[in-house]
């Protein structure tokens, strides 16, 4: 299946899942910003919507939204721990976490601080709103390894794919010692480090400037 990914993008978080699960994917490297593939057509026909990521299905349609294709990936592989079965109240765990981290961690926390329109004045109130969600992270895994207990799930690699973004707006995460161990924890997965040296490789073809 075909993956359409971004450096530094959270699409990072599905690459991770289909690593994990032994699920191949073909990587496809989009140029976001100017909504092009790597050989100039128009990505908006891949995705109307102009954001990553999205997978290519089988059957040739288009799955977008990272936190259902990560969902649909770990389906396909139902004897794994990435995601309880339907109707178990872990998986609805797992699914509060996903929503939580889409909207109040993603759109909600970091995006203002990425884009470029957003005015100087809000910054320092987006920062700090980032870090109220670190500080309820770090509290939350006082007690755990992950999200939802003992076992790592695709709550986890989106919560990585996201607060790992710390480092690109230089978010110290020394107040933090669970946040900071539970990162430290889960860049130690080798489906971790094989996506991470994927997108280090696109980024320096691409001649991307910047922590990657």
């Amino acid at each position: 299946m075909k993956f359409f990914h971004e450096v530094r993008g959270c699409s990072l978080a599905v690459d991770i899942v289909a690593r994990e699960l032994g699920v191949p994917l073909e990587l496809i490297w989009v140029d976001v910003p100017r909504k092009l593939l790597p050989d100039g057509s128009d990505y908006y026909k891949v995705n109307p919507k102009g954001q990553v990521p999205a997978l290519e299905l089988p059957n040739g349609e288009y799955l977008t939204e990272g936190a259902i294709i990560m969902q649909y990936l770990a389906d396909q592989r139902p004897e794994s721990d990435l995601c309880a079965a339907p109707g178990s109240l872990r998986r609805y765990r797992i699914m509060e976490w996903m929503s939580f981290i889409a909207s109040d961690l993603h759109k909600g926390g970091f995006m203002p601080l990425f884009k470029k329109t957003t005015p100087d004045d809000y910054r320092p109130l987006a920062r700090q709103l980032v870090v109220s969600r670190m500080k309820l992270l770090d509290e939350h895994l006082a007690d755990r390894d992950y999200l939802t207990g003992p076992v790592f799930t695709i709550a986890d690699a989106h919560c990585y794919a996201i607060a790992m973004w710390t480092h690109y707006h230089d978010i110290d995460l020394a107040p933090w010692p669970n946040l900071s161990a539970y990162l430290e924890r889960i860049g130690q997965r080798a489906s971790v480090q094989a996506a991470k040296a994927a997108e280090r490789v696109e980024a320096k073809r691409q001649g991307y400037e910047g922590k990657v």
